[in-house]
């Protein structure tokens, strides 16, 4: 099956893998349209795809997720939306308002101008923590969907996540206004690295301030399965894909698909030394202060943060639910994924480390620039 002639929107579309995924759909698809989707579109993204997008109709909708009429411009006419946009959050920066507005209340009314304006598929992009680990660091290693596991979800972002997950999974099936049905899937991507992840660069940014030296923060035997990002984006093509065929759909709908790929297990820690060390940094290898006052320190500095929150905005650098997240071993098979809609890896662990070590090549020398300016 082929997305050929369909008119499909991508929401988060400039986002790190809204964007590999808007490239991937117009450089192995001949849609009809696509209509991107965000808070703020980038110039440059729009003048980069003209290499790619060939007799496809590129539509920019900039604004905000909760905008009805936005939401109903983009669905009118559109068989298929790829639902990537949400709010990250991993440090408690965001208030809990503004999380449940875009995550939960972004994604009913995308769902509920889907059902008006008669989208039949919707893929949402869910997270591995919605999943966990949970506070007591219960470790998981290579489980699979009907792995059971009390998750029992503390931060702000997981709850909201796992809410909207849910909302998609719970409309699979809902009777459109052209008498169709709408199917609905959820994939939970492991933590997403590659050319442009954010957090691979705050972490080049810090061993810059260290001198070429990478804090660890995970302990060794904390081993997690990242995904290379052009492996994720993959994943939400071939899921829409096979949404079209019939039997697929059946099987998928109201169903969530953890998405992995072939990365080794590895701790986080241990995952930014891999794409780091080939240009000069180093990791230490003991952590920094004993993991049980490293989560007294945190408990602290959220007890601060509650304190100083009527005067003042302070955002802990590490809290328990980040810390438990970093030492906890934590992995999952893509095997249900690959069976239900044939989901298969195109990159391996060498060609994957390697492109992100040459983008993080290409970007050190303007990071030591920016650093010796400040």
């Amino acid at each position: 099956m082929t997305l050929s002639g369909d008119v499909c929107v991508v929401t988060g579309a400039c986002g790190f893998l809204g964007e590999k995924l808007v490239r991937l759909l117009l450089e192995e698809e001949k849609l009809s349209e696509i209509r991107l989707l965000d808070r703020k579109i980038k110039s440059e993204l729009i003048q980069s795809l003209d290499d790619c997008k060939g007799e496809t109709k590129v539509s920019v909708l900039e604004g905000d997720i909760r905008d009805r009429e936005l939401l109903r411009r983009a669905c009118k006419g559109a068989a298929l939306v790829f639902h990537t946009a949400s709010l990250i959050d991993v440090t408690g920066a965001v208030e809990y308002s503004e999380l449940y507005g875009v995550n939960v209340k972004g994604t009913e009314l995308l769902l509920e101008t889907c059902i008006q304006e008669n989208v039949s598929s919707l893929i949402y992009t869910s997270s591995i923590e919605v999943a966990g680990p949970n506070p007591h660091g219960d470790p998981i290693i290579n489980g699979n969907e009907d792995t059971p596991y009390s998750s029992c979800l503390k931060f702000s972002y997981s709850k909201t996540k796992y809410e909207a997950e849910q909302i998609c999974l719970q409309a699979s099936g809902e009777l459109l206004r052209n008498g169709g049905h709408l199917a609905t899937c959820a994939l939970r991507p492991m933590f997403i690295y590659g050319p442009g992840c954010r957090f691979t660069l705050d972490h080049l940014r810090n061993g810059i301030r260290n001198g070429n030296v990478l804090m660890r923060t995970s302990r060794r035997n904390a081993k997690v399965n990242p995904v290379y990002v052009g492996n994720a984006a993959l994943a939400h093509l071939q899921a829409g894909r096979a949404l079209k065929d019939s039997q697929k759909r059946a099987v998928m709908g109201g169903n969530f698909y953890y998405i992995s790929d072939d990365t080794p297990p590895i701790s986080y820690s241990d995952f930014n030394s891999a794409v780091l060390s080939p240009l000069g940094f180093r990791i230490k290898e003991r952590p920094i202060l004993p993991f049980s006052l490293l989560y007294l320190l945190a408990y602290l500095m959220e007890l601060l943060q509650v304190v100083l929150r009527p005067f003042l905005k302070f955002t802990p650098p590490l809290n328990r639910q980040l810390l438990t997240m970093l030492n906890t071993p934590f992995s999952f098979s893509y095997q249900k994924a690959h069976r239900d809609f044939g989901y298969c890896p195109r990159y391996d662990w060498e060609e994957a480390r390697k492109c992100t070590s040459d983008w993080l090549a290409s970007v050190l020398p303007i990071e030591r620039q920016q650093m010796n300016l400040k």
